[in-house]
């Protein structure tokens, strides 16, 4: 499953765009009052302004042997979130190695590094190592008819998880992460995981909003 461009919401743009733009380095492809977009490796996030949103949880694969480079890189950018004092987080069943941190609006940013896709680089780290947006996250209050919505579209399959609390769906080059918010809390930070709104364009084109999704054409 590939991901072309997600689009959270924000009413912090001004801070979005520092955060992203000069912490982060990453390439601002579009600036406006209402709408600001990074070129993110293959894929473009982007911020759209909404008065009142909530936040969320998404990923950028990074090459899968820059995980300690990135790290370091990260540090002297932002706070990390460790899980059990652990900066890197290894999730071995997944065979990958993920860091969290806090954008400025207090959505949760993942940097992943996936063996399996075995796509190794000898440059240093940098905003320009960055693969792709790979993971986006669904906070739901019913896991299966969000996944079935979804499949109806187009067929995607189940990568791990099942439809109780947590499912991950898609593959290591993009993932719907759905958790039930009422079963399960956000990774690393054990927040509450609310429902929040995006819009993503790739494989399956859609608008999620208050909890439901609306195909694009």
């Amino acid at each position: 499953m590939r991901i072309k461009e997600i689009i959270l919401f924000s009413n912090s743009i001004q801070k979005q765009k520092q955060f992203y733009k000069d912490v982060l380095g990453f390439e601002l492809i579009l600036d406006s009052a209402k709408k600001i977009s990074f070129k993110t490796g293959k894929t473009i996030l982007s911020f759209q302004y909404k008065e009142t949103f909530k936040t969320s949880h998404f990923a950028f694969n990074i090459p899968s042997n820059k995980e300690v480079e990135a790290l370091s890189w990260l540090e002297k950018r932002v706070e990390i979130l460790p899980h059990n004092n652990n900066s890197i987080v290894d999730f071995k069943s997944w065979n990958a190695k993920a860091i969290y941190f806090y954008d400025a609006d207090k959505n949760i940013v993942e940097f992943i590094a996936r063996k399996n896709l075995n796509i190794t680089t000898n440059s240093e780290f940098s905003s320009g190592s960055i693969l792709s947006i790979s993971e986006m996250a669904i906070a739901t209050d019913d896991v299966e008819s969000i996944y079935n919505t979804i499949n109806k579209m187009r067929q995607i399959p189940v990568f791990d998880g099942d439809f109780n609390r947590f499912c991950a769906i898609g593959d290591e080059e993009g993932l719907f992460i759905l958790i039930d918010k009422n079963k399960k809390k956000w990774f690393p930070t054990m927040e509450t995981a609310f429902t929040s709104d995006f819009v993503i364009r790739s494989d399956y084109n859609f608008v999620f909003e208050n909890g439901k999704i609306t195909e694009l054409s």
